[in-house]
């Protein structure tokens, strides 16, 4: 009888492990990452979803979901109570290279009347680059009955594209797929803001009959939000300057490629006069790059209030850009978590005013200690005290002028330690130019490159700014510090050489 009762209760205890280790197999296939989930980054910051494929864009839902576009074209939505995903449509045709692939979503406005969910990705047909705007009907958790709106050119890069919805009109901003005159020509869609109606067509009173431009004279848009009185915010990556804020009006030029940042050369303010282009409220020189932008209006996060909440991929930070009572003036910028999180793409808001960023740590362009194991990341920001050091927290090293000017100005493309990104960036330390022809890299430098080059037997066609704006004394820092790494011990760059070589270009 004893041995029964022993029996009974092993058999007991058995069962309840069965069903415990059922309902945590079950937990771990539909999370995937149940261990990180809920994981403490500091005092109210936590991730709340780990091993994304770089997500490209997050949106919260009138569900109370968090919507997720990830860059290889899978649509999904998260419960960030539960951490639960399901996955409600995987694209098949997106072409993905580099920043190409799922660029943007949107979902309505009024989701109940119109239960639309709006897309944008590069594909190819005839061995051509498009971008494709589309359409489509949430039900339940699927999305279907696409519809296209709109197709236009794409490039390997500035390709855009953020998505808005507002008043029930729908805003598509597009890059200027690497023309450099496209974005000044208001009757071609790329380097714009496109203005339609949610089945594709245009608008009554767009500033041009028939024409879907809104705006023109855009480099490439990373972030685009209304704010709650109705405004038009973007945030754009500038080229080798002046990243950019902008505060959008119709009808209007913004200036790209002659105008960069504020009009402030003889060219720009002739350029300004002429076509009376608009300045940015906001801009950065060196680059941050820019990405997600959301605005933010509630109590929940004193420090966010009336600001546009702004993240960056090579600035590696989250933003926050305190507003003027109109809008129209940013009057502060605090930068939070810089480097903690590394490139961070995109964020939204919860109506409790809750914060989530979106990690872009296993994108194309890898900076130094990401990805981490649990990349890519959503993360939870619930509190935030500008005066905790932990929220300001930064790792870049602290070094010479030089190696800052390095920073400031290479390692995005190039690394920290010089060696490029196959294929992408060339690599630093095996340039024979660079040690063994320094009048060449110099003006490599000051002149930049648009087209294909063979380095080693590699070939690389990503485009290098131009970086003649800097001074001569920064241009000897620079060149100095590129030529002395790794194994390299080049003599240093003199003022002669740089005086030389600009003289040469000037002729």
């Amino acid at each position: 009888m004893k041995y029964l009762y022993l029996n009974t209760i092993l058999f007991i205890a058995f069962g309840w492990f069965v069903l415990v280790y059922s309902i945590g197999l079950d937990q771990f296939n539909r999370n995937k990452e149940p261990l990180s989930y809920l994981k403490q980054e500091g005092d109210g910051i936590k991730t709340i979803a780990s091993n994304l494929k770089v997500p490209l864009e997050i949106a919260w839902g009138p569900d109370n979901q968090i919507w997720i576009a990830e860059h290889g074209g899978v649509i999904s939505k998260m419960d960030p109570q539960t951490g639960n995903k399901r996955v409600l449509l995987k694209l098949t045709d997106v072409w993905q290279s580099r920043t190409a692939g799922l660029l943007g979503m949107a979902l309505h406005s009024d989701m109940k009347k119109f239960p639309y969910v709006f897309l944008c990705y590069t594909f190819q047909r005839d061995k051509k680059y498009l971008i494709r705007l589309v359409r489509y009907k949430s039900d339940r958790d699927t999305l279907n009955d696409p519809k296209i709106l709109m197709e236009i050119p794409a490039a390997n890069g500035h390709n855009g594209s953020r998505i808005a919805v507002q008043r029930g009109l729908l805003y598509w901003a597009t890059g200027d797929a690497l023309s450099l005159t496209d974005s000044q020509n208001p009757q071609t869609p790329n380097g714009k803001i496109l203005r339609m109606n949610i089945d594709g067509s245009v608008p009554a009173d767009n500033p041009m009959k028939g024409n879907p431009v809104w705006a023109w004279g855009f480099r490439n848009i990373q972030g685009m939000v209304f704010s709650k009185s109705g405004q038009l915010y973007t945030s754009e990556h500038g080229d080798a300057t002046d990243d950019e804020i902008n505060l959008i009006t119709k009808a209007k030029n913004y200036g790209w490629p002659t105008v960069q940042g504020f009009a402030e050369s003889v060219e720009e303010t002739t350029f300004k006069g002429l076509h009376n282009t608009v300045d940015p409220i906001k801009a950065w020189t060196p680059t941050i790059a820019p990405a997600g932008l959301d605005y933010y209006s509630y109590d929940k996060i004193p420090a966010l209030k009336n600001s546009l909440l702004m993240v960056t991929l090579k600035g590696k930070s989250f933003r926050a850009l305190k507003l003027d009572s109109e809008g129209k003036k940013v009057l502060g910028e605090q930068i939070y978590f810089e480097n903690k999180f590394g490139r961070i793409r995109d964020l939204c808001v919860s109506p409790a005013g809750d914060v989530y960023l979106a990690t872009s740590n296993r994108d194309w362009n890898p900076v130094s200690g990401f990805p981490t194991p649990a990349d890519d990341r959503i993360i939870k920001i619930s509190k935030l005290d500008p005066a905790n050091p932990q929220n300001m927290v930064s790792s870049i090293p602290q070094g010479s002028k030089s190696a800052l000017l390095y920073q400031q100005y290479c390692a995005s493309c190039h690394k920290d330690n010089g060696m490029g990104v196959k294929g992408t960036f060339p690599s630093l330390l095996t340039s024979l130019i660079v040690v063994n022809s320094p009048k060449e890299f110099i003006k490599k430098i000051l002149t930049g490159s648009n087209g294909p080059a063979t380095i080693n037997g590699v070939t690389y066609d990503t485009p290098m700014p131009s970086f003649a704006f800097l001074k001569d004394e920064d241009l000897i820092d620079i060149t100095t510090y590129v030529r002395s790494l790794g194994s390299n011990h080049a003599a240093p760059i003199k003022p002669e050489l740089i005086k030389e070589v600009r003289t040469a270009l000037n002729k």
